[in-house]
């Protein structure tokens, strides 16, 4: 079966839309150009990765890795592979201690 059909399969299941459908491609057919379109940070980590700006959404995802299609997943795994992510910029929860009060492990 093609990935198109798969694609057309997976989604005519309801609940299933483009991003259930592009992870169980890669996972059960090895598509090698199955984004994960609809995933927050994938489109802002490749985006990041390959234009240095924060903010890219599934849109400016779609025109990024359009040059590298039929294998526009591995690109977005290479990425994820190599740890290249945008900076992080949320207030940080202060790192808490388990130990009993008067700090000695029992």
């Amino acid at each position: 079966m093609t990935s198109a059909e798969a694609d057309r399969r997976l989604r005519s299941l309801p609940g299933i839309g483009i991003w259930t459908s592009a992870e169980t491609r890669v996972r059960t057919h090895g598509d090698a150009d199955a984004v994960s379109f609809g995933d927050y940070n994938v489109a802002r980590d490749v985006g990041w990765a390959m234009t240095g700006k924060d903010g890219v959404d599934d849109d400016g995802l779609a025109e990024l890795l359009e040059p590298f299609r039929p294998h526009r997943y591995r690109v977005q795994r290479l990425v994820q592979v190599a740890g290249i992510r945008r900076p992080r910029r949320g207030a940080r929860m202060p790192v808490r201690t388990h130990l009993p009060v008067g700090g000695r492990a029992g």
